[in-house]
């Protein structure tokens, strides 16, 4: 038997703010919008992500980030430090290119080359 991926779920302070965050760099669509809860998922189908309140603030390097796939990462990273994301670290391994960013909240995440086959940071 096999379980499915539904969620890949985010804390944070602000789920609304992170929401419209992630709708404006991702594309997603809102599924479920509460002050505590939050989430959105591709209009294709698959695995939504999804904002959860919680009373600590970030603390720490995640243990868990997204990967967003780009066919231009520098041109995304700049779209998505406009949308109020920051740059954290870039590779420069040629054959492993991404660049690392934290949302409004610091948390990471990615935005790897699509040729990028290799695990990131």
């Amino acid at each position: 038997m096999t379980t499915p991926l539904a969620n890949v779920v985010i804390d944070c302070a602000d789920p609304l703010a992170l929401q419209q965050f992630w709708i404006e760099v991702t594309g997603y669509v809102p599924r479920s919008r509460e002050a505590d809860w939050a989430s959105i998922y591709p209009p294709e189908g698959g695995v939504a992500i999804a904002f959860q309140r919680v009373p600590e603030a970030k603390a720490g390097k995640n243990r868990v980030h997204v990967d967003l796939v780009s066919d231009d990462i520098e041109a995304d990273a700049t779209r998505i430090e406009g949308l109020g994301g920051r740059r954290l670290w870039a590779s420069d391994d040629p054959e492993d290119r991404f660049i690392v960013l934290g949302d409004p909240e610091g948390n990471e995440f990615c935005v790897v080359a699509r040729a990028s086959s290799s695990p990131s940071s």
